[in-house]
């Protein structure tokens, strides 16, 4: 398969662009769409996560996916895609993803990590104004008929304390507009971070908890992350505290949340994430939180405004064409990253040439890999122009680009090699 990246003129590919099936589920901004029809693909999308059954049936001919957060990819449905040669995920996170399997078939995977950076960050702040303001009771109230002009909970954020939980691109970003309203920042990472403006990290998650007036998460879902805020560190909180999950739903323990909140300890929350949210609109919300005084539930919309997804959908969408076409893996973030140029023709001095051969080889990382794909190249009479390789512990990405030679039978040797796990060849 190929086909030529941005700028360069059209040329013939080993696999007509128009057979290459790309699937995106899930509501992707149409930017994304266009962008893959633009190169040629043949694009199908649905508004909603599929189910099992008829995400499996999508799979079957599919060679690209791209999904959101709601679109489960385990070995099993990995297993049952043949063709599949990337996925794309439209959004931060690749939980949903089992990566170590997709590394292992040499399947890369892509994802936006900082394109909705600014859009969460900005909810979060609200969020922090509105629990303080007390403006989800007051609104409620008011559409329920009822004036009421008391005072009573509602605060001014500045001089407040927030207490950030994990230091990265959000959490940096929340960090700059706190301060900007008159915030005392705190904030705690697993790993040392640089604190911006006037903030400051704290020894560990107890401390932060202690002292901050509104407590703000933004990690991911990891085994470490699981139920890090609960019943326990609950309880080490302020009175009258508010809570923020914009993370993900497994870092909260929901039933200890809603008893602290029934119970008054905590004065409010937001949550836009929860441990089991419904798969599509017609699917009813159940949370323990409903109906609490002071909570802000919004359905996993942080990263959702016009801005954010279409960026998202330009940088994920190029991700994979680059990969399609010119087989660059940057951006993934399950196998070896290889940044490639454009495939060049044979003839030095720009005169009518067949394009070289670019074969794109994962492999097991083991020894003697390079000197078996060199004597498969020689054997078949052809040049190698340019190399290059990345590895990670059990896996490794080489591409090669040869002379033109007897393209199919290079590929078939290639493939009886046994430490191949996939390859293509670009010609």
């Amino acid at each position: 398969m190929a086909g030529h990246p941005a700028g360069e003129r059209e040329v013939k590919t080993s696999f007509p662009k128009d057979k290459i099936r790309v699937v995106l589920v899930e509501n992707i901004h149409a930017r994304g769409a266009a962008m893959l029809r633009e190169e040629g693909f043949a694009v199908e999308t649905m508004t909603g996560s599929p189910d099992r059954s008829k995400l499996l049936r999508l799979l079957k001919e599919a060679h690209v996916l791209g999904i959101r957060s709601k679109t489960d990819l385990p070995a099993v449905v990995q297993d049952a895609a043949p063709r599949l040669l990337a996925v794309g995920c439209f959004c931060i996170g690749t939980n949903q993803v089992d990566l170590a399997h997709a590394r292992g078939r040499g399947l890369p995977v892509f994802n936006s990590p900082f394109s909705n950076t600014r859009s969460v960050a900005e909810l979060t702040i609200a969020e922090v104004v509105a629990l303080s303001r007390r403006l989800v009771d007051q609104s409620a109230r008011m559409h329920a008929g009822t004036w009421d002009k008391s005072a009573a909970g509602a605060h001014e954020v500045r001089g407040r304390t927030l207490g950030i939980v994990g230091y990265g691109h959000i959490g940096s970003q929340v960090s700059v507009l706190a301060e900007a309203m008159g915030m005392r920042v705190i904030f705690h990472d697993i790993a040392p971070k640089m604190a911006l403006g006037n903030a400051r990290s704290v020894r560990d998650l107890s401390a932060l908890l202690k002292e901050a007036d509104v407590v703000t998460l933004h990690v991911p879902a990891t085994g470490a992350t699981r139920n890090l805020i609960g019943a326990a560190q609950i309880r080490k909180m302020k009175p009258g505290a508010h809570l923020i999950n914009n993370a993900r739903g497994s870092v909260v323990d929901v039933v200890a949340l809603a008893e602290a909140l029934r119970s008054g300890h905590l004065g409010g929350a937001a949550l836009d994430v929860f441990p089991h949210e419904p798969a599509s609109g017609e699917e009813p919300f159940e949370s323990e939180v409903r109906g609490l005084p002071n909570v802000i539930l919004t359905p996993h919309v942080g990263g959702s405004t016009e801005e954010a997804q279409e960026a998202i959908a330009e940088d994920v969408a190029a991700k994979l064409i680059k990969f399609i076409n010119v087989g660059t893996t940057t951006g993934s973030v399950n196998v070896p990253e290889v940044e490639l140029p454009g495939q060049e023709a044979a003839d030095e001095h720009g005169r009518s040439a067949r394009r070289r051969h670019r074969i794109l080889h994962f492999h097991r990382n083991v020894p003697g890999v390079l000197s078996s794909l060199h004597r498969v190249v020689a054997g078949l009479g052809a040049n190698i122009t340019s190399e290059y390789l990345r590895t990670l512990d059990d896996i490794g990405y080489v591409v090669l680009d040869v002379d033109p030679t007897n393209g199919k039978e290079l590929l078939t040797r290639l493939r009886a090699m046994p430490e191949t796990v996939r390859v293509r060849i670009l010609w």
